[in-house]
């Protein structure tokens, strides 16, 4: 290895670690601004054109993730998650009932939008309900965050990795949702099974008594185009139009509007989020040209072998190390050399989500919900996270490999 090479592998492993920390100690950087200081290195000392470094952005992605904000902050300003919340939650006779209500609601819709806008919503609304009715929060905020989590596997736009995944590998919507939807839905009931084991005394069979008040805002015709623009652009995407075009026809169509000021949706769109992907691209692609394509090979033979469990078991451990969406990024290469590799696409998908749930630090979404929850006096503690997130993973992991390998 040339002193050229450990310099370029010393500035992505400084990146990629800052990124899996999420910060560095008296620095006031955040993954997305490590990210770019990191791929700007990269660019400077000659690792890679800045030409290099756009191409190496997939714009298809930035696309796809940037629809899906402008179609959620308008979901979200109109009161369709508010009502759903509402209305789902007070349907709940006993804390049993509650607790199911939660995940199948957050993991269901967690498939139709970004997990982390899920528990960005649900979080605060299910505070509101479980302390007004004085049950334990806790178990709750388990079961929201790691049923956004397996939710999310479903879809394409589940969440950011599984977009990343519906662009490289071509899979249709469609396809993929009928692959990985059994495999979330029963994910989803392993999780209600492993939170009510481990809190026995919360899920007594008492009934809940206290009426939820309903004291959310709605704005009707927002909600109406806004619904009218979800159905039109997951038929598109089940039809087999481009996923990210007929995102983006979507997100243009809600943009035409005499009510709502762009500036209004510009602001509250995760620009940090769009530029954290763009330079992890460029990273995890200079990692691949300079090192993983040079000194690592995915070969067609291991098919005969057990590859669905190998790589799962790689992406679960690599995601928990770096983060999934650099898990997925620097596993990608080696799967677009195979051919037919359907189900290894699926199973990095699967592997890579499901493996958020191990630890609280395992995904964004845990951490908003922690974050959330921290803010109104509730802290939701490392290692009780791990009573619940160890067993889930591992229940839902070996699921995903049994149900993958047969089917």
């Amino acid at each position: 290895m040339t002193n050229f090479e450990i310099l370029i592998l010393g500035i992505i492993f400084l990146s990629i670690v800052g990124i899996a920390i999420g910060s560095y100690p008296s620095f006031r950087m955040n993954r997305s601004t490590i990210a770019l200081v990191g791929a700007t290195a990269l660019i400077i000392i000659g690792a890679l054109t800045i030409d290099e470094a756009f191409r190496a952005i997939d714009i298809n992605t930035i696309i796809l993730l940037f629809s899906m904000m402008v179609l959620n902050i308008n979901l979200r300003l109109s009161g369709f998650f508010k009502i759903i919340t509402s209305k789902i939650i007070s349907l709940a006779g006993t804390p049993k009932q509650l607790l199911a209500l939660i995940i199948f609601s957050s993991g269901l819709l967690s498939a139709l939008f970004l997990n982390d806008t899920i528990v960005i919503m649900f979080t605060p609304l299910i505070l509101s309900v479980v302390l007004s009715l004085k049950r334990n929060p806790i178990p709750y905020l388990l079961a929201l965050a790691t049923s956004a989590n397996v939710g999310s596997v479903a879809t394409i736009v589940g969440n950011p990795q599984n977009m990343i995944i519906g662009i490289y590998s071509k899979i249709s919507f469609t396809e993929f949702a009928l692959r990985l939807t059994p495999i979330a839905l029963i994910g989803l009931s392993i999780i209600w099974v492993v939170i009510v084991l481990i809190y026995k005394v919360e899920f007594s069979n008492e009934k809940l008594s206290t009426k939820i008040e309903e004291d959310y805002i709605v704005f009707r015709p927002l909600l109406i185009k806004s619904t009218i623009v979800l159905i039109v652009m997951l038929t598109a995407f089940n039809l087999g139009f481009p996923i990210a075009l007929s995102a983006l026809g979507g997100a243009s169509l809600l943009l035409i509007t005499r009510r709502i000021k762009p500036e209004r949706v510009f602001i509250e769109l995760d620009w940090s989020l769009l530029v954290f992907f763009s330079c992890l691209f460029i990273i995890t692609h200079t990692l691949n040209e300079f090192f993983i394509s040079k000194y690592f090979q995915l070969n067609q033979g291991l098919i005969s072998g057990n590859i669905i469990f190998d790589l799962s078991m790689v992406s679960a451990v690599l995601s928990n190390l770096v983060s999934n969406v650099p898990a997925v990024l620097l596993i990608s290469p080696a799967l677009l050399k195979l051919n037919n590799a359907d189900n290894l696409w699926l199973a990095l998908a699967m592997s890579s989500t499901f493996a958020g749930n191990l630890t609280l630090l395992g995904s964004v979404a845990n951490l908003i919900v922690a974050e959330s929850a921290k803010r109104q006096g509730i802290k939701l503690e490392f290692f009780e996270y791990l009573k619940a997130g160890i067993p889930i993973t591992i229940l839902t992991l070996i699921l995903g490999i049994v149900w993958l390998s047969i089917f």
